[in-house]
């Protein structure tokens, strides 16, 4: 079976089974091509909630089938392949956030949806790069705990100047890690018209390099609303599909195409047939865990 053959086989058994495909920016491009919503964590989050779809078939990490399923428990959520998770959710657990609330007892939890749903529970309100930002300024606290990405933490730290104390907890995203400054500055001097877009996982000092700080939708919105033409993108490359999708006429250089997230690509088509045709893999949280988690993501929600 083609490539072509095998994509038409699951979007026709998807319409017949009634179930929808939703998939992550960074999923392989195949599976984009047929996904029903292509988003970031939050609005799959969002969709998931609010969408009338009842079988969710989420080509993600396991932390994103798991926020659907805490949102929407009424509804069937497969993730396609049980092995993709991700490394910066694995950084942090019930005791490690438990000891780290201890450290500042007076600090209210809030936590990137890059978390177990277990964690999340133990949080007071959760985040995604998107609206990182007006979850900790919205906080009614001069005191947050910020949790698992300290990268992500440090430049909401930034942009609040000393409005607020932020104890950073000390994960990070490995993926985001593997940029380089001299790839930066090689093509920007090779591409000097270009804007460069970095997204807020990434460490300061590249960071300092980006006109702009955005999360995966925000970046792709951005590039529809500049006047530039050329953009230097300094995250995971699966974004280049709905990028150079949207906005053919526009041209996107990444550094080193070799950062990928390997979580992110571990989705095949043939995971998602087999979702498909033998309700694989569903993705269920404990009531009691989820019902907490619950608040600390509807809480997330109302900040978009």
């Amino acid at each position: 079976m083609t490539l072509t053959e095998l994509q038409q086989r699951i979007m026709a058994l998807a319409h017949d089974r009634r179930a929808a495909i939703f998939a992550h920016t960074y999923q392989p491009r195949e599976i984009q091509e047929i996904a029903l919503v292509v988003a970031d964590s939050l609005e799959l989050a969002r969709r998931s909630r609010d969408g009338k779809e009842r079988t969710i078939i989420l080509c993600g990490v396991h932390f994103m089938a798991e926020s659907a399923a805490i949102l929407a428990p009424e509804k069937t959520i497969l993730l396609p392949n049980l092995e993709a998770g991700c490394p910066m959710a694995n950084m942090i657990d019930e005791k490690s956030l438990m000891d780290f609330k201890a450290e500042h007892p007076s600090a209210p939890v809030v936590t990137y949806v890059n978390s177990s749903a277990r964690v999340k529970a133990l949080s007071d309100v959760c985040c995604t790069s998107a609206n990182a930002l007006a979850v900790v300024k919205g906080v009614a606290s001069r005191e947050v705990i910020f949790t698992p990405d300290k990268f992500l933490g440090g430049w909401v730290q930034e942009k609040l100047g000393g409005e607020k104390t932020i104890h950073l907890y000390p994960g990070y995203c490995p993926t985001h890690q593997r940029f380089k400054e001299s790839d930066v500055t090689r093509l920007k001097r090779e591409h000097p018209k270009t804007k460069i877009l970095c997204h807020p996982e990434v460490n300061p000092l590249i960071r300092s390099y980006a006109d702009e700080v955005l999360s995966t939708s925000q970046m792709i919105r951005f590039a529809g609303e500049s006047d530039a033409d050329e953009f230097i993108i300094l995250t995971e490359t699966g974004i280049r599909f709905p990028l150079e999708t949207k906005y053919p006429g526009k041209r996107f250089y990444f550094p080193d195409e070799r950062i990928v997230c390997p979580n992110m690509k571990m989705t095949s088509l043939a995971d998602v047939l087999s979702s498909l045709e033998r309700g694989t893999h569903r993705i269920t949280v404990p009531e009691d865990i989820r019902v907490k988690a619950f608040h600390a993501l509807d809480a997330m929600l109302s900040y978009s």
